[in-house]
């Protein structure tokens, strides 16, 4: 599906820190037939990832200093009418402001924030960049989830910082939350329990859309990826969690028709 704008507090974006990413833009290359711009030194290394000629997500360089033992994700970025008042408001809901509100070029204004149970999320104000161009489709974004041990703070967050409502369920033997902004559904939220590694941190977690899970696994175990959670059925079709050879870690799905 093609996007030309994205409503103030939906997910619009994601993008990748990687300690190589020349290396880590080739497997995904491979992996979901993207092809990889590279904006060079004007752009800072980061390189613009296109699925059919549209940009549908990005890879980046770390930043200085950044843990290279530290779990890696993909980020999702919200999109926001004005990224000043986001901030003003993430400080008010109990969050850490991690980059302030920096200009990218014309392309938007963004700012890096980690919410009270240690999940970062990114904020997106567009101007010539509205965001991933394509979504729902394979190869590209389709969804978007919180991982975290206080579901409870991240509701009263999140409502106050982008209006979201939380509405709960059960999915299988799990409870889950469905983010909703003006009553669309724009994200997910599930508690980590006990069966969650101890070291691993509250999270947001990117899903990419796939035609065949169990065939996109076999893809990414050939290119050198790992699988951290195998194929398993749920209601809306068929995921797993996996990581790219550098560590950085997002989901796929095969999206059940009907």
């Amino acid at each position: 599906m093609e996007i030309t704008a994205y409503s103030p507090g939906t997910p619009c974006w994601v993008d990748l820190s990687a300690p190589d990413p020349s290396t880590t833009s080739d497997f995904y290359a491979e992996l979901f037939g993207w092809t990889v711009h590279d904006t060079g030194e004007e752009g800072g290394g980061y390189r613009m990832c296109l699925r059919h000629g549209k940009p549908v997500a990005g890879i980046g360089p770390q930043p200085p200093g950044a843990d290279p033992s530290a779990p890696r994700f993909w980020s999702t970025f919200v999109s926001v009418l004005d990224a000043e008042a986001t901030t003003e408001a993430v400080r008010e809901a109990g969050g850490t402001v991690r980059y302030a509100p920096m200009d990218v070029a014309d392309a938007g204004r963004m700012a890096v924030f980690t919410d009270p149970t240690g999940a970062e999320i990114c904020a997106w104000q567009p101007r010539q960049h509205p965001g991933s161009a394509l979504i729902n489709e394979p190869g590209t974004p389709c969804w978007h989830e919180l991982a975290t041990r206080s579901p409870e703070r991240a509701v009263d967050f999140y409502r106050q910082v982008f209006g979201w409502d939380a509405v709960n369920s059960t999915v299988g033997e799990a409870d889950y939350t469905t983010w909703r902004c003006r009553d669309e559904v724009v994200a997910g939220m599930i508690r980590m329990t006990e069966r969650w590694p101890a070291d691993l941190p509250a999270h947001w977690m990117a899903y990419f859309a796939v035609g065949d899970t169990d065939r996109e696994v076999e893809s990414l175990r050939r290119l050198g990826g790992g699988v951290l959670v195998p194929p398993t059925d749920v209601e809306p079709g068929r995921f797993a969690v996996v990581r790219d050879p550098g560590g950085g870690a997002f989901g796929i799905i095969a999206v059940r028709e009907g």
